[in-house]
Formats: structure tokens, C-alpha cells, sequence
């Protein structure tokens, strides 16, 4: 599975930097000088273009990137826009055993602690509280991911446990 880890943005200077906006929590080891990622035209996209990272540095506050071969701003243009990608057995796995990866999520059933099928996650939504969006009969629902609503997740029993309070899973419950 290919894992978004940042978009390129427009060139910077005249020797083939380009911004990127970075979609991953590990930036510095994504975007280390050897470092292959894969550009592709939308987040969709299977496969793409294999770039190798020349060198990256902070400058103001962004991630300025050159990959080899891309030497000039004309060249590092036709970036612009790109979806970066990694696939996901390159990332390491997480030490937190409560800890999960957006892509380790989706593609979850989801059940109630009585055993009640609820639907699948299909994203994971992160604002000032994580949210799993799961896909149902009955439509689509945002889950609080939080230990007092989601108890258990299994990722190699491709399982997550809800104990949804009144009103999540039905908005006449909540009345």
C-alpha cells in the first residue's frame, strides 16, 4: 500500500529546489538525502515516477527539496503539484502498542462491544480530535477515536471494537 508523505509545491531559487508540503510525522527521515519516493499525479494513482532525494533542508519554515536529475527551476516546475509516496513496508513499526497508522486503519470492520456490525473505516480525520469516519448501512458516521468509544482495535484481525454512546450511531438515540 503507497502512504502520502507530501506534496510538492513550487520551485524555490533557480538550481531545481522545490517546496514541500509535508504530510508525514517523520519528514526529516522521508525526505533524507538517498531517500526514494514516488511522485504521482493525484493520491490515487498506483504508480508513478521513482525520485531520489539530492538534498533537503528548512529554510523559513518549509521543506525545500532537489531530487537527483532535476537541476533547474524549468525541470523542478513540472513537479509542481505531485502526491509523494512511500509504500508503507518502509515505514517502521510504532513502539505504542495505542498507537496506529491512518492506512492500518482503513479498511477495518467495525463492531459494537455486543458484537453488532457497524460498517468499515474509510478515513481517519484528524482536527483537534481524531476521528474515524466508518461507512455503514445506515451511512456514514464520525467516531471519536478515543479509548472510552473505541476499546479495541485489532489491525491483524482486521477488527475495531466501539462502545458508542447514545446518539452516535443514531441521532434519535441521543434524544
Amino acid at each position: 500500500m503507497r502512504v502520502i508523505v507530501g506534496r510538492v509545491g513550487r520551485p524555490h531559487g533557480i538550481r531545481g529546489e522545490v517546496v514541500i508540503g509535508v504530510r508525514t510525522d517523520e519528514p526529516d527521515l522521508r525526505f533524507a538525502v538517498g531517500a526514494a519516493v514516488e511522485a504521482v499525479p493525484s493520491p490515487d494513482e498506483a504508480a508513478g515516477e521513482r525520485l531520489t532525494v539530492a538534498s533537503a533542508r528548512w529554510h523559513s519554515g518549509q521543506l525545500l527539496v532537489a531530487f537527483a536529475g532535476i537541476t533547474d527551476r524549468t525541470a523542478a516546475s513540472g513537479l509542481t503539484g505531485s502526491w509523494l509516496s512511500v509504500d508503507s513496508s518502509q515505514l517502521p513499526g510504532t513502539a505504542d502498542p495505542d498507537e496506529f497508522r491512518d492506512h492500518e486503519l482503513i479498511g477495518l470492520d467495525v463492531r459494537t462491544v455486543g458484537g453488532e456490525p457497524v460498517g468499515v473505516v474509510t478515513d481517519v480525520l484528524h482536527y483537534g480530535q481524531d476521528l474515524l469516519v466508518v461507512r455503514g448501512a445506515e451511512g456514514e458516521c464520525l467516531v471519536p477515536f478515543v479509548k472510552e468509544i473505541v476499546p479495541e482495535v485489532d489491525v491483524r484481525a482486521g477488527l475495531v471494537v466501539i462502545d458508542p454512546p447514545p446518539g452516535l450511531l443514531d441521532p434519535a438515540e441521543a434524544q
